[in-house]
């Protein structure tokens, strides 16, 4: 452990490049966190389909945590013009890099999935759970919700599986779409809570 302690300013400097990527990685896992919490909280269910889904979810989590941190690294390299972030190995081909965006998508798609599959078990047990309008409302907002990042991680996968190496970018930053997507959802479900509260 103590060889991996920096013992000199360079390497200091060096680490301090990876926590931009760190940083990014920790968000992107939080949301999934706050995802499954907010599930959780709201239904407290134990059934085994909830068990069997949300140990699937840290599974997949572990496996997803090297792309994560890859797609980041890269994001942050590129954006950086070298000075933070690291590159995607130099021994990587067009076709590992194309691999990797498609792995990250893949593991986005699984997780996001997981979570709104959580939320239909929720739905289809309302009845036994006596949930009221708003709380329907809120549910069926968390199944749309979480099919934003569904659809947005399978557009990035045709992207990563069908455009030329050249364009691969894209099939990265398409998720920023969200940045836009998840906000104007929320406002909608918001609008929908308060005229149903209204009536």
């Amino acid at each position: 452990a103590a060889q991996q302690i920096p013992d000199n300013i360079q390497t200091l400097l060096a680490a301090f490049k990876n926590v931009p990527t760190f940083v990014c990685s920790i968000a992107v896992l939080g949301i999934f966190w706050r995802g499954h919490w907010l599930w959780s909280r709201r239904y407290g269910l134990e059934d085994g389909a909830s068990i069997l889904i949300s140990w699937a979810m840290i599974v997949t989590i572990l496996i997803f945590i090297y792309p994560l941190k890859a797609i980041f690294g890269a994001m942050w390299y590129l954006l950086s013009s070298g000075q933070v972030g690291q590159p995607f190995s130099l021994h990587t081909t067009e076709s590992q890099a194309k691999t990797i965006f498609a792995i990250y998508a893949l593991g986005l798609i699984a997780i996001s999935a997981e979570i709104l599959l959580l939320n239909l078990r929720a739905w289809q047990l309302r009845e036994p759970l006596r949930l009221n309008e708003r709380e329907s409302l809120v549910t069926r907002g968390e199944l749309t919700g979480w099919s934003i990042p569904v659809s947005v991680g399978i557009v990035s996968l045709v992207f990563a599986l069908t455009l030329p190496a050249e364009q691969i970018q894209w099939s990265g930053w398409v998720y920023l779409s969200m940045i836009i997507l998840v906000p104007l959802h929320h406002h909608y479900l918001k609008r929908r809570i308060r005229e149903a509260q209204k009536k």
